[in-house]
This record gives C-alpha cells, structure tokens and sequence, in this order.
C-alpha cells in the first residue's frame, strides 16, 4: 500500500456525518472507456472502507466476501448501505448483495491497479491528496455546524409566512424554455414579437420561420424544485404567460404552460423549514468561521496571483454538505439550466 493511500486512510476513519459518498457510487460501475480515471477513487474507497473497522472484533464474523487475499467485511457494505436515501427494512437484503458485488468489482480494480502500480502515478497520488484535503475539510466544518442553533417554532413560523410561494401559495408548473442565439441588435424585435405572441410553439415556428438558431425544454417543476429567487419571479406569473432574459449569446423566454395550486399546510411544511434552515445556520456559522481563520492566517499570494490577489473581500466557500442553495439569476428570472436546479429542500 503507497504512502498516498495510507494517508487517506486515516483520514477516512474520521467520524465525517456526511462522507462523499458519491466517490464510492460513481466507482461502482465501470467501462473500459472510464475505468482508468475511476481507478483512484476506486482505490482509495475499498481501502477506506476496509480500514475502519474496529481492532477487537472477530474478524471472520465480519467477512462477507474474499477476493484473492484481500476480504470485504460487513462494516464496508453497512457503510454505504448507510447512505442510500429511502432504503426500507424489506429492501435491506437484497440491496447488501448488490453492494457487495460491487465492492467485489472494486476490490479486483483495486488489485489490478496496484499490480500495475498505478497508485504511484503521480497524477493519481494527487488526486488521492485532494480527496484526503476534501475529507478533511468537511470533517472540520461539520465539527463547526454541530454548534449551529436549532431554528425555534418563532423561527420556523416566520419563514412559512414568508415564503407563501413555496408553502400556502405552492403550485406544479409546467414550463417550457427556448434558448435562442441572437445578436444584440435583434434582441428589441424579439421582445416585441414575443408580446403577440400566445405560446412556445407559435414562438418557436416564428424563430424558424425567421431562421434563429435555438434549442428547447419543457418540465413539470414544484416549487420546491426551483432555486428561490427563480421562484419568486414564476410564482407571479399567470398561465399562458413569457418572461424573456439575456444570456451572453441572445435571449432565453419561459413560458408557463399551465400550473395547479398544491398547498402545504404549516404542519406538514415544519419539519422540511427545520431542515433547510438548520443547513442554513450550519453554512452560516463555517462561513463565518473560515473567514476568521482567514483573518488570522498569513495568506502570501505568489506570481501572477499577487497581481489580482483580493483586498477586503474573502470569496470563501464552505463544502457544507446539505448547504441551501439560492443561486443568483437575472431580475427577469431564469438563466441557463435553472429549471433543472432545486434549493435544496425536498
């Protein structure tokens, strides 16, 4: 075993609330087209996971498989059983033998890829370095979220009423986008084309019609599916209504085809608000936790990063799994891909 490997090992025996676990399920299903870039990921989730378990147990009776010399244990396929979202009792069985023939296939890349020696390439010693790096940076603000308030009743209360789009006021939209590649000075006449307009498809059969290069989607959405400041905006639109935007490269419309009231009441919506904004406080407090260590630290930027290095402003970003997201868009609404982003809260 590489130095690389050990090092990441210890540092996946780490009490992590949320580990990335998708390293893991990416790595369990490969192709001869992908399997080479998957190999480091592969590596080190089969030597995390076998390096965890604990010293004093009898090992035979945590073993659910040999491969060659190397064993897979329980311990392994309990931890990613761990963190499969909706995995009911009955479910157990069946999926802790798909597991495990995964792991089977893991372990074998593994093996292979050490034959090889591919776990002294430098390119995948470094990509373990940054794995290591991630793990250990999440590990440390999850340690700091754990001090993050609870929201209260008081808390939760304000924001139901606050947010009457997402909850009280909460409807299904359907929506459908075109993306169209015009220049600057076309741009007035769409907008005023768009205003006879009634529909996406007689919209779309103008943009052929007048040879526009442009692309289309449609999607049924809840409210809860769209990013918060794209839903402020449709949740004031009525049926049958366009909202344009700029994009770099010409206009992008939504139109809402239809949408159905589907209410939340209070009740129901507390323990999702108690979610999202217990997330909330925990980015909150990293945020403002990394920015004191900023403060505190000696930060020398070096070369051509001296010359753009940043003043007043530290543009940190705290890996905080579960973190809201509420993107930024364009007053009118939408920007690239924002149907298919939700904030955070299901």
């Amino acid at each position: 075993m590489s130095w690389t490997v050990r090092l990441v090992t210890l540092v996946a025996c780490l009490p992590l609330k949320a580990p990335p676990m998708k390293l893991i399920q990416r790595s369990a299903v490969f192709s001869p087209s992908s399997l080479r870039p998957a190999l480091l990921v592969v590596a080190a989730a089969v030597v995390l996971l076998s390096a965890c378990g604990g010293k004093g147990e009898d090992k035979s009776s945590q073993t659910a498989a040999k491969v060659n010399k190397e064993e897979i244990t329980v311990h392994q396929i309990n931890f990613v059983l761990e963190h499969q979202p909706g995995l009911t009792a009955d479910q157990t069985e069946s999926a802790s033998r798909q597991v495990l023939e995964r792991l089977i296939d893991q372990e074998l890349a593994v093996q292979k890829a050490q034959d090889l020696k591919l776990d002294r390439d430098p390119r995948v010693v470094q990509q373990v370095e940054a794995a290591k790096r991630e793990i250990l940076a999440r590990a440390y603000v999850d340690h700091v979220g754990e001090a993050a308030a609870k929201p209260t009743a008081d808390d939760v209360a304000k924001y139901y009423v606050a947010h009457p789009a997402l909850f009280r006021d909460r409807r299904l939209y359907n929506l459908q986008e075109l993306t169209i590649e015009a220049k600057p000075e076309q741009i007035d006449a769409l907008r005023v084309r768009l205003q006879t307009i009634k529909n996406a498809s007689d919209f779309a059969d103008y943009l052929k019609a007048q040879n526009f290069h442009f692309t289309g989607n449609q999607a049924v959405r809840s409210a809860e599916q769209l990013p918060l400041n794209s839903l402020d905006v449709i949740s004031k639109m009525k049926d049958g209504e366009a909202v344009p935007s700029l994009t770099p490269n010409g206009l992008q419309v939504l139109f809402l085809v239809s949408s159905r009231a589907q209410s939340v009441d209070e009740a129901n919506a507390k323990p999702v608000i108690e979610s999202f904004l217990l997330n909330q406080h925990k980015s909150d407090l990293a945020q403002k936790n990394l920015k004191a260590l900023r403060d505190a630290a000696k930060i020398e930027y070096v070369g051509k990063f001296a010359e753009a290095a940043p003043q007043a402003v530290h543009p940190t970003s705290a890996p905080v799994a579960g973190k809201a997201e509420a993107p930024e868009t364009a007053a009118s609404g939408m920007d690239q891909g924002t149907i298919a982003k939700g904030m955070g809260i299901k």
